[in-house]
This record gives C-alpha cells, structure tokens and sequence, in this order.
C-alpha cells in the first residue's frame, strides 16, 4: 500500500522507530534526508522510494514534496530544521507535522496559523513524546476543572536521550528556563524551581524545564500560568544551576564543538531492550482561582516508543482528513483522549 507520506530523517535514530511502525501500520512512507547512501540503505529491504534534499536546498525539497500530502519531519535541532521545512510545505500544500519539543518552534507554528490556512494545509508540531501526552494530559484536567488558571505538569521519559535530543539540549545549554505567566511566556533561570512528584510508582525529585507545554497547553487550554518539572536527581539540579553562571562560556563554538564530539561517541539512542524495559510516567495538576484542583496521571511506554507510536498515529488521521487547515496542538487536533488509544498508555484521575 502506497501513502502520499514523506518521512524527513528517515535515517536518523527516532526517524527509524517512526519508519519501523509506520510499516507495522500498512504505511509506506517516501523516506527523505540530506544522506543518499543511508537513504538507499534503508529503503532498499522494503522497496520504498527516497529522495534525498538538503533542507538548504529549496529546489531540491521542492522536488522531494513533489506528489507527497504529507510531511512527518524528524530532523532536529527543529529550531535549526523547522523554517525550511514548513516554507517547502506551504509552497507545496503539504501538510506538516514534526516531533519537536522546543518552544520556539511551537510558537513559529502557531504564528503562521493564517498562512497555512490560506495554503489549506495543517501545522501540527510536537506529535511524540514532545507533546502528546502531557498535550492531552493538560486538556483532560481542563475539562476536569473548566475555571483552571493554573497548569503544572511533571514528567520521566524513562530512558535517556538519543543523540537527536542531546544535540538540542546542547544547543540550548545555558539558554535559562521558561514559564508561562498571565499568558505569557516569561524566562526564569535554569533550575528554577523544583518539587516532589508521586508518579504513582513512587515519589520523584522534579526540577523546571523550558519544555513544549508552555507553548502548547496555553493554545490547547488557555490555562495562564504554565511550569512543567522533569524528573532529575539533586546532583543533576545542582548542575543545571550551576549553568546560570557559565550560560555565555556554553553557546561559544569551541563549546558547542566539544559537546558535538562528546554526543557524537555515545550510541545513537537506547537499545530495544533499554526502551523494552522503561515506563514513561507524567503527572499534571491543574488549579483555579478559589483553590480547588485535579489532579491525573500517566504510564506509557518509553518516550521514543511513545513518540513513533503517536507519530504515526497521528500522520494517518492527517492522511485520512481528519484535521483542519491550520495551526493545531495534538490535544486540539486529536482531543484529550488520544494518548489514552494508544497502545500500553493508561490515565488515572489522581487524589
């Protein structure tokens, strides 16, 4: 069965998780990137077609959207990646989703709302572990509680990073926290706050992160005031504030050169049997203005299982029309239900 579905950075470690389900789902993506032999090196057992396109090119992605509908994008840093991308998109009418967790990108997305509107294609950023479920998390405690002003949501994704997201968190080291307060997104330092979360397996030390939710649960919500914690041991919190202090020594090139080198030894990501064994676990409270709350939480499967589960989870309702034109949060497209459908999640009202 052959799909109008392009899959940029096929190559790369998510984008094979994506490319492995994809095909588990009847999919058959048109694999994409800047790498001609790894692009024919994966294609090839299946029979797919690739087409290879820097995304410095604008004449070659033009070529490589050709006759395609849809554009799942998974090459970061997307602060770096996404702007060719949806340009290509909107001059091709493609619709575009990607896996990003990075604020800036869900802003660029939603501020071109009235363009892809006028294209008729969908913008649908953050459609993994970057925001699916803390996304839908954030929507069901809405509707929980429909005065809620405000939002906080913790998380562990149960394993560690692969070399895509290391890349990002190096690029953005020492670039400070962010919030959402009075609806606006505000930067507070690094480790800004921390907190105790029972995850329901047991109680985990938590710190604040610039993560995607404060971008996207206000559009999906409207809830005001947004902090989101991750999971992280005292040592590696007192790290992260340390970093205030050499946040202009971490963004210089020798810097960014030495952590390049540093990712680049690790392995590409976790093995299956790494990924097999973790649980992804998050918590969301939601308050309003007379002190009432709700609270809920979440068990899924690892962060970049969940996040090739609900890529192409997501991708086929594209396919199939079920999203508008339009900027759209996964919470806005799919509703609050959505994480819950797919396989190994479970959500639970919390006391």
């Amino acid at each position: 069965m052959s799909t109008p579905l392009l899959l940029y950075g096929a190559t790369g470690y998510t984008g094979r998780l994506i490319l492995e389900e994809a095909l588990a789902k009847g999919l058959r993506p048109v694999l994409a990137g800047r790498n001609p032999a790894a692009l024919r090196e994966l294609a090839a057992p299946h029979g797919l077609d690739w087409r290879d396109a820097a995304l410095t090119d604008a004449t070659a992605l033009d070529r490589a959207l050709d006759g395609i509908t849809t554009v799942l994008h998974c090459a970061g840093p997307f602060a770096q990646t996404a702007t060719p991308m949806l340009e290509a998109c909107l001059r091709r009418g493609a619709h575009y989703l990607d896996i990003t967790g990075e604020i800036s990108v869900f802003e660029q997305m939603a501020a071109a709302d009235a363009r892809a509107r006028a294209a008729g294609i969908t913008l649908l950023p953050g459609v993994g572990f970057d925001v699916v479920p803390s996304d839908c998390l954030a929507l069901h405690l809405k509707q929980r509680l429909p005065g809620a002003t405000s939002l906080t949501l913790a998380f562990t994704p149960g394993t560690g990073a692969s070399h895509g997201t290391a890349l990002t968190m190096a690029q953005n080291a020492g670039a400070g926290g962010a919030v959402r307060r009075n609806g606006r997104i505000t930067s507070v330092p690094a480790g800004w706050r921390t907190m105790q979360v029972d995850f329901g397996d047991r109680v985990r030390h938590c710190v604040s992160i610039p993560w995607g939710d404060v971008s996207t649960a206000w559009h999906s919500t409207g809830i005001p005031d947004i902090t989101v914690f991750a999971a992280a041991s005292p040592a590696a919190v007192r790290s992260l504030r340390f970093s205030r202090y050499l946040a202009p020594l971490l963004g210089t090139v020798p810097v960014q050169w030495m952590m390049r080198r540093a990712i680049d030894r690790r392995p590409p990501g976790p093995s299956a049997e790494q990924r097999g064994r973790a649980v992804a676990r998050l918590w969301g409270e939601v308050t309003d203005a007379s002190g009432a709350s709700a609270r809920a939480r979440i068990t899924a499967p690892d962060g970049y299982t969940l996040t090739a589960l609900a890529a192409v989870a997501s991708a086929r309702r594209v396919l199939d029309g079920d999203v508008d034109a339009g900027f759209r949060t996964p919470a806005m497209a799919f509703g609050a239900d959505f994480v819950t459908l797919l396989p190994g999640v479970v959500r639970e009202d919390a006391s």
